[in-house]
């Protein structure tokens, strides 16, 4: 079965979006192991984005997809794309979402991908409801699943 995981900085309270993550966690089970690994994030003292970035560089394995504002933008079919060819080459894909004060370069240059949910800017809890739906989207339509319409 192919493995998945989510790599987040964070933990997310509320419960309202902790139900509509694990929502689309549990309906990615029929595609993949998918497992949510929460790096906790460092109050903001000037270097929390480099400490962070280190705790994820540690966890990083198989192909990587980071989501990031200066990444591409994709539609759902292209997103889905490529998360099918990732596991080509790789057994394990992780997406990862950075901290509120983003990743270094370092992670950048490690990431196989860099993608873009838009040019807005989200709330870390939103956004990971967001790319757990999407990522979701993108195995329905890999299996021609009628989600996507």
């Amino acid at each position: 079965m192919k493995k998945l995981e989510l790599l987040c900085v964070g933990k997310i309270k509320e419960k309202y979006f902790n139900d509509g993550i694990s929502e689309y966690i549990k309906r990615l089970g029929k595609y993949a192991e998918v497992t949510v690994t929460e790096i906790p994030d460092v109050k903001d003292d000037g270097r929390s984005a480099e400490i962070e970035s280190k705790a994820i560089l540690s966890k990083l394995s198989g192909y990587v997809i980071l989501t990031d504002l200066r990444g591409k933008m994709l539609t759902s079919e292209e997103f889905s794309d490529l998360i099918d060819s990732a596991y080509l080459t790789a057994s394990k894909v992780q997406v990862v979402i950075g901290g509120s004060r983003g990743v270094t370069e370092e992670v950048r240059k490690r990431a196989d991908a860099l993608v873009a949910f838009g040019k807005m800017t989200y709330p870390h809890r939103l956004m990971r409801l967001i790319v757990a739906e999407q990522v979701y989207r993108a195995f329905s339509i890999v299996s021609g699943s009628e989600y996507h319409k």
